[in-house]
């Protein structure tokens, strides 16, 4: 969620135009200006209005066929009376954080998108999922894996459906690195080299430096994105895991990591080395198998990937909105009512990894994950 770019930023504004000529269709009338007849988009609710649902996920929206942005939760009225002036959402459906359980009496309302701070993603989707909505939770999904399995859990025995917020899953760059991972196209893998990071130059006392709030500070944050990228170009799941802590800023990083470094074994051979930071801008995923290889240089942003094999370039769109298909697939998938391909399982078994990470750092040994 850090990772803004001066195009995503360019990006915002174009579609924020966009969305507000586009505000005055309604969902069927937008359906019939693409040509085609289509079911009545789901409406989403975004709960928490902070950078990346105000410059990213709410813009979005310009761009998605099945769904649209029916209402928001927010604690400051301020923010609630702009969106509802420039979303033209109606007072029905904007809600605070102690009117959240309404959501259960609004039927314009099918998809609850939390994104707040990490140490509240548990109890909001627990609490969408006991008003009956479905939920989508950014990422990192909680604070523990007994966290994400409390999620999972409730959405379950609440018949509603979990997904994360893997962007990334929904980009071409990033879909062609699994293909060529999983498919074996280069043959078997041997190493990955996965970095993420950036330098914050951000406030001191941001909930993201806190440990209660955010679990943990730049594998948290960044290496997510690196342990996915391993994850997803072997397609097997990492058994043991090595790793170290350094920390060159600890008058700014009193409670969280800064920069971690870590070895993952997967069962199939493969050894991932992983890095990740609030102290270096790092951003790639490169992957070495015995025929070749595949990487992305620019592996992790919100646009602007670029990638390449030893057979020569990818030559995919490196600015297709993300979100809006992230958005769209899991519309499809209530309607459908089949698991998200990033369902809340997948969460769980990154956390798991980070969990181990942690036991590694703690203890100086290599840890079964």
């Amino acid at each position: 969620m850090n990772q803004s770019t001066n195009l995503s930023r360019r990006r915002f504004l174009r579609n924020l135009s966009l969305g507000l000529g586009a505000g005055v269709l309604t969902p069927q009338l937008g359906a019939l200006a693409m040509g085609k007849a289509q079911e009545k988009k789901l409406g989403i609710a975004l709960v928490g209005l902070g950078n990346y649902a105000t410059n990213e996920l709410a813009p979005a929206f310009s761009f998605t066929r099945n769904c649209y942005l029916a209402g928001i939760v927010t604690g400051t009225p301020a923010k609630a009376k702009a969106w509802s002036q420039r979303y033209g959402i109606p007072e029905a459906n904007i809600y605070n954080y102690e009117t959240f359980d309404r959501l259960a009496d609004n039927p314009a309302i099918d998809i609850v998108y939390v994104v707040l701070p990490v140490f509240l993603h548990k109890p909001f989707s627990i609490r969408a999922a006991k008003a009956g909505k479905h939920v989508i939770c950014e990422k990192p999904m909680a604070l523990s894996v007994l966290e994400c399995q409390d999620m999972i859990d409730a959405c379950q025995g609440n018949r509603r459906l979990l997904s994360i917020g893997y962007r990334l899953h929904f980009e071409p760059f990033t879909q062609e690195m699994m293909r060529l991972g999983q498919q074996r196209i280069f043959g078997k893998i041997r190493q990955i080299d996965c970095a993420n990071g950036f330098v914050w130059g951000g406030d001191p006392n941001v909930w993201r430096l806190k440990k209660a709030l955010a679990g943990g500070g730049g594998l948290m944050d960044m290496g997510v994105y690196t342990i996915q990228g391993a994850r997803y170009c072997t397609g097997e799941e990492p058994t043991h895991v090595s790793a170290r802590e350094e920390k060159t800023r600890p008058d700014l990083f009193k409670e969280v990591d800064e920069t971690i470094y870590y070895s993952l074994e997967f069962p199939g051979g493969a050894l991932a080395q992983g890095r990740s930071s609030y102290n270096a801008n790092w951003n790639h995923l490169k992957v070495q198998a015995e025929k070749g290889w595949f990487q992305l240089t620019e592996a992790y942003r919100y646009g602007g990937m670029e990638g390449a094999t030893s057979q020569g370039p990818m030559t995919f769109d490196p600015n297709v909105h993300q979100q809006a298909r992230q958005l769209d697939d899991f519309a499809a998938c209530v309607r459908q009512n089949k698991a998200s391909s990033v369902a809340g399982e997948e969460g769980l078994k990154d956390l798991k990894v980070v969990e181990a990470i942690y036991r590694s750092i703690a203890s100086g040994r290599r840890e079964a994950i």
